[in-house]
């Protein structure tokens, strides 16, 4: 029998990422299936009404229901799925969802950093993200008493942050921006998650790689970083 939850999915999407791992902590299993959002298929506008993903289509009996949106899905997920990954209290819980709001306000200044056209706007955006993760650092050390958010318990804040450093595993292969630098309690969440299973398996073996692609076409001032490297590096290893 196939399984009750499809994933309707991305290779580079964070969205994407953080409803695959709340899935994987929930140990439910799934099917997923990549589109390409640059040729949407019929069926996926049909059934996507933002044009985007995550999508998750659950088969309820003999029927087939789609959820859009990556928190509704998460949230979907949380009432009607075992192993909860939001605190039990509610004060708590609510905070919680805070900081996964806060974890989307991220990953759009991260768009804007890698789309700036410009050095000075990438400065700028590059500035700004540092100042997030400041606001992270400081609450880590408000409340941190182990390696994730709440301590010693994954929660869904974790699922939403997994995604967000996985970026600058390819930032600090292109240069040195300084944006985590002096966030030693960032630093260690995002270590500790890179080692998480459900973060790790939540792209394909090959993102890396599709990423900087990604980036090296979109003719801003990070895809012009790229370009110069590479004609740099044959030169530094030829030295």
């Amino acid at each position: 029998m196939s399984a009750r939850f499809t994933l309707v999915s991305h290779h580079l999407c964070p969205y994407v990422q953080r409803a695959a791992i709340s899935l994987a902590e929930k140990g439910v299993p799934f099917e997923r299936v990549d589109v390409d959002l640059s040729d949407k298929p019929d069926w996926f506008k049909a059934v996507s009404p933002l044009g985007k993903v995550p999508l998750l289509r659950v088969r309820h009996g003999n029927a087939q229901e789609v959820i859009f949106e990556s928190a509704v899905i998460l949230e979907f997920l949380e009432e009607t799925e075992a192993n909860p990954l939001h605190p039990a209290d509610p004060l708590l819980r609510a905070r919680h969802r805070a900081w996964l709001e806060f974890g989307s306000a991220i990953l759009n200044a991260i768009g804007r950093f890698y789309s700036a056209a410009d050095e000075a706007a990438f400065l700028h955006e590059g500035g700004g993200l540092s100042g997030m993760f400041a606001r992270v650092e400081a609450e880590l050390a408000a409340r941190q008493s182990g390696p994730w958010f709440a301590g010693d318990r994954f929660s869904l804040v974790d699922a939403v942050y997994g995604p967000v450093f996985r970026y600058f595993d390819t930032f600090d292969r292109i240069g040195d921006f300084g944006i985590l630098d002096g966030k030693p309690l960032v630093q260690a969440w995002r270590e500790a998650l890179s080692k998480r299973r459900s973060v790790k398996e939540a792209v394909g073996a090959d993102y890396p790689q599709r990423l900087h692609a990604f980036l090296q076409a979109r003719g801003t001032y990070l895809s012009e970083i790229i370009r110069l490297q590479a004609i740099a590096t044959p030169q530094a290893r030829s030295a």
